[in-house]
């Protein structure tokens, strides 16, 4: 191993790389927060199922081994695979876990742009002087601390483009190192040896695109002209092969970015036409939610629901707001009269969901003129207060409307 890592250090101090870019990825992340809060999971075949247990969604490496696969329905579980734990999704656990990892990079590096809840691009250009390390040294240093402050860990790619970068982060997983660099004498062989579908941002369609065009590696791809690529696929081709080249055309950014939506969805605990029931489910969905949405210190002017029937037919509304809001007694009120609008009794409902969407940021929110101000500045106050009881009392100490436990 450590003549691996002396090879690795060697290209990069050799290489002429302008910026260095690291793609931090946690791995089996849901899994791994379920295993930072409960030591004793450690080690066991291990997954985390959506919803009321509908499907899997993480897999710790033991429950891969056992033959468990990704999307897998609980109903299809049995035999072997039974011995694995599985577990319901925690999705406010996972958000505060990423949230501590989030901060931890940014103690690094300024330049930390939040992928996903999981991943997240790290500009480290120039640090070799600040930490008197070379970039595999400060990649490996960035994993450790993660690992002892957050306990969770992560595979690290290192390269000179986003795109490099996220292909070096696989190769981290894979070859069990958990850090990974890719230098430019190293951009070639890996090219030669990534199928068209591994790379980031190349779909289903896209990928038939390529194959019908002979294309069946990265390497073949950047081979291809930039005319060819331009027709094809656009601008975004462009990119794809420059990006693959080792050069930047997407730079880290640390501006916050707001989510397209906030959906929040699971199945009933029994198919019902009871409407005070599914009414019980979707305030449940309604205060998560609102809590996500402020979160983010954001306001929707978007509010959807849906419920999904017995036989698997969705019926959806949606409201489009005059002025946004995250005061969820407000949204609650909207639901319902959105609820009337879809909801018969003669139909047995199997899930509920509902969506906040066109969100604007509160910095960027000015009161209208012929708002009554006071009360929304009354509506602000109770939601920071329902916030801050449940970060001193814990999740769900405040309750509207119905009772959570009848979902």
């Amino acid at each position: 191993m450590e003549e691996i890592l002396d090879e690795q250090k060697n290209v990069v101090d050799n290489s002429n790389m302008k910026h260095i870019i690291a793609l931090v990825d946690c791995d089996s992340f849901f899994v791994s927060c379920e295993q930072s809060v409960n030591p004793e999971l450690k080690g066991k075949p291990v997954c985390v199922m959506s919803g009321r247990g509908q499907c899997v969604i993480s897999r710790s490496k033991e429950a891969k081994k056992l033959g468990v696969k990704m999307g897998m329905p609980y109903f299809q579980i049995e035999g072997e695979l039974k011995k694995a734990i599985y577990i319901n999704a925690n999705h406010e656990l996972y958000y505060n876990i990423s949230k501590k990892v989030m901060d931890v990079l940014r103690r690094f590096s300024p330049d930390v742009e939040v992928y996903s809840i999981d991943e997240a691009f790290v500009d480290l250009t120039g640090l070799k002087k600040l930490y008197k390390k070379d970039y595999l040294e400060i990649a490996q240093m960035i994993r450790e601390e993660i690992l002892k402050e957050v306990d969770i860990p992560v595979s690290i790619g290192v390269s000179s483009s986003k795109s490099l970068a996220k292909l070096a982060s696989d190769k981290a997983k894979t070859m069990g190192q958990g850090v990974f660099l890719v230098g430019s004498r190293k951009i070639e062989p890996l090219l030669k040896n990534t199928n068209i579908d591994e790379i980031w941002g190349i779909g289903r369609n896209l990928s038939l695109l390529m194959r019908k065009n002979g294309i069946l590696t990265a390497y073949e791809l950047v081979g291809q002209d930039d005319l060819w690529l331009d027709k094809q696929i656009g601008i975004r081709g462009l990119e794809m092969k420059h990006e693959l080249l080792g050069e930047m055309v997407s730079p880290v950014s640390s501006e916050v970015k707001l989510p397209k939506s906030i959906q929040n969805t699971c199945a009933l605990a029994k198919f019902t036409s009871d409407k005070n029931y599914i009414k019980n489910s979707l305030n449940y969905h309604i205060h998560t939610s609102c809590r996500r949405l402020r979160k983010i210190n954001a306001k929707c002017k978007g509010i959807s629901i849906f419920l999904r029937t017995k036989d698997f037919k969705v019926f959806c509304e949606k409201k489009l707001l005059n002025m946004p809001t995250d005061f969820e007694l407000e949204i609650s009120d909207i639901i319902f009269e959105l609820l009337d609008k879809i909801y018969n009794p003669n139909i047995l409902y199997r899930s509920t969901g509902v969506i906040l969407d066109n969100f604007v940021l509160n910095s960027a929110y000015q009161m209208s003129l012929f708002a009554d101000n006071e009360i929304d500045t009354k509506k602000d106050k109770l939601s920071k207060c329902f916030d801050r009881l449940e970060e001193r009392f814990g999740k769900d100490i405040i309750q509207t409307g119905f009772i959570k436990k009848d979902v």
